[in-house]
């Protein structure tokens, strides 16, 4: 089991505040990208700070982004010395988005991803693109129809993919299950 310092705890706290570059509405902490704060040091302003950040997806370009972000918010709270480090493993998941991440995508128009089980694997069709899952169908976020299609697999981000809604009409992102 591994111990978390309160100063690590604080610091994993200020790290996660950051919203995400590509879903400003989210923070990294909502997201689960930020998995730990690891600090070398007595005290936050002799002490170094490494961050472990776990991409969305290998090559996610937001990350950079991501890794000046939790830096300048470290610095802002004193912590000179922050080395933001990319974690493969373990991968990140849509599981990992909070329930907090997920109420808010889905007030900010966005269909959050639907639940996964852990052992389960992701399910890859290319057939029809209405929902024909009815157990776990693609909600609209707007008027909550769960007669949905899909219009393209890919969206605004390569996480996103674009919907539309049969019964209200309104086009919408769903962050896709990874």
């Amino acid at each position: 089991m591994v111990t978390v310092t309160p100063l690590e705890a604080e610091l994993l706290e200020l790290a996660g505040s950051v919203p995400d570059p590509e879903l400003p509405v989210l923070t990294l902490r909502e997201l689960g990208v930020v998995r730990a704060v690891h600090v070398h040091g007595e005290d936050t302003a002799e002490a170094s700070v490494e961050v472990e950040l776990t991409p969305t997806y290998t090559g996610c370009p937001a990350i950079e982004a991501m890794s000046v972000d939790i830096e300048r918010v470290l610095h802002a709270h004193g912590v000179r010395e922050v080395t933001v480090r990319t974690v493969l493993a373990p991968a990140w998941s849509t599981d990992d988005i909070s329930d907090e991440g997920r109420r808010k995508l889905s007030e900010f128009g966005i269909a959050p991803p639907r639940a996964q089980r852990a052992a389960d694997p992701v399910t890859v069709s290319l057939g029809p693109t209405r929902t024909l899952d009815t157990t776990d169908p693609v909600r609209c976020p707007h008027c909550g129809c769960a007669d949905t299609e899909l219009l393209s697999r890919f969206s605004s981000t390569a996480c996103k993919a674009l919907r539309r809604c049969l019964d209200c009409r309104e086009p919408f992102d769903h962050f896709k299950e990874l």
